[in-house]
């Protein structure tokens, strides 16, 4: 009988392969992964447990919680800042640094979270996830302040996302590659289901919220444009529309069979660069997507090397299949 690869096992053979040698980062990703399973039964339980609908307050962002929002946040600081390998952690949720309480031990990384994408679906009972991000702490205090976080997309260590859907799964890259594991309830472990993720640099799908048709700027009006014109447009070739309002769903359904996601740059409102959060959203999954052999970009540079200049930065994101990222971008340049 063959036995399955855990995500445990993955995570040391491939410390064992790597020059690194850092024995923190499986230990580190191991705490997150136990709080994606806490994450995933109660996001499971739904109604049953109490934990659906909105909360009287709003986060940072200016948007209504939900209690899951909440709830999962403290689940993912509880489960994490006793285990000695974080300087410092940074949420969504959160409107500033969480600081690791004097009691715990200090560790030589910083791990910022969207701990529940999508939780507007919550209460529809449509996939969520969460989101997170790793980075090597420069600094020297033993609370980092928030210009310690503010690092480009390319100084990750590892990124990541659990995916709360008819199975949960759990996709993560530590500069190596993208490997996809599905939690076995009967064990309570995750195990290597999906090794060595690509995305087909070709797509026939695009994903983009067509409510705001009338805010987007030219470039990417003129490709949806052509999109829904299918054979008879200038592309020769149908294509299908789809829009989870999750992202991580959105880019698991890039991962396994390509497509491009679009959350551009547009004049809805003028004081926001974009939607999506540079931290929290747009580097990590970024990271994932170009490790699987795709691109990201925020229409008018790599994602990637965008230099944050706040905890909460929001940016436009245009990622996903090589061959269509590369025709939005070629219009952005034209434009």
């Amino acid at each position: 009988m063959q036995i399955a690869t855990t995500i445990t096992q993955f995570l040391a053979d491939e410390q064992s392969a790597s020059q690194r040698q850092d024995r923190d980062l499986p230990v580190l990703l191991g705490q997150v992964i136990t709080a994606c399973k806490i994450i995933s039964n109660a996001v499971n339980k739904g109604a049953l447990s109490g934990v659906m609908g909105s909360l009287e307050s709003e986060n940072i962002q200016g948007e209504t919680q939900k209690k899951l929002d909440v709830i999962t946040n403290e689940i993912f600081t509880q489960t994490i800042e006793r285990g000695g390998q974080l300087a410092g952690m940074a949420s969504e949720e959160m409107d500033d640094v969480y600081q690791i309480p004097a009691q715990y031990p200090r560790g030589k990384y910083l791990l910022v979270f969207d701990p529940l994408d999508g939780s507007s679906n919550v209460d529809v009972n449509i996939s969520v996830g969460t989101i997170f991000s790793v980075l090597r702490y420069q600094g020297n205090s033993a609370q980092p302040a928030a210009g310690e976080f503010l690092q480009p997309g390319t100084k990750q260590v590892a990124a990541g996302y659990a995916l709360y859907g008819s199975s949960t799964m759990l996709v993560i890259t530590t500069g190596n590659g993208v490997n996809g594991f599905t939690l076995d309830t009967n064990i309570g472990e995750f195990v290597l289901t999906h090794p060595g993720m690509t995305i087909p640099a070709d797509t026939k799908e695009f994903a983009i919220n067509a409510s705001n048709q009338r805010f987007w700027e030219a470039p990417v009006q003129r490709y949806v444009t052509e999109c829904v014109a299918g054979k008879t447009g200038p592309r020769g070739r149908d294509f299908n529309m789809r829009w989870v309002a999750s992202m991580v769903a959105e880019v698991h359904r890039i991962l396994i069979r390509g497509g491009i996601f679009m959350y551009p740059k547009d004049n809805k409102d003028p004081t926001k660069a974009g939607k999506l959060r540079l931290m929290y959203e747009a580097n990590p999954m970024s990271f994932i997507v170009e490790q699987a052999g795709g691109l990201s970009s925020t229409g008018r540079q790599r994602i990637l090397d965008v230099q944050p200049e706040g905890l909460h930065q929001r940016v436009p994101v245009i990622l996903g299949s090589k061959n269509e990222v590369e025709v939005v971008l070629s219009y952005h340049a034209e434009h």
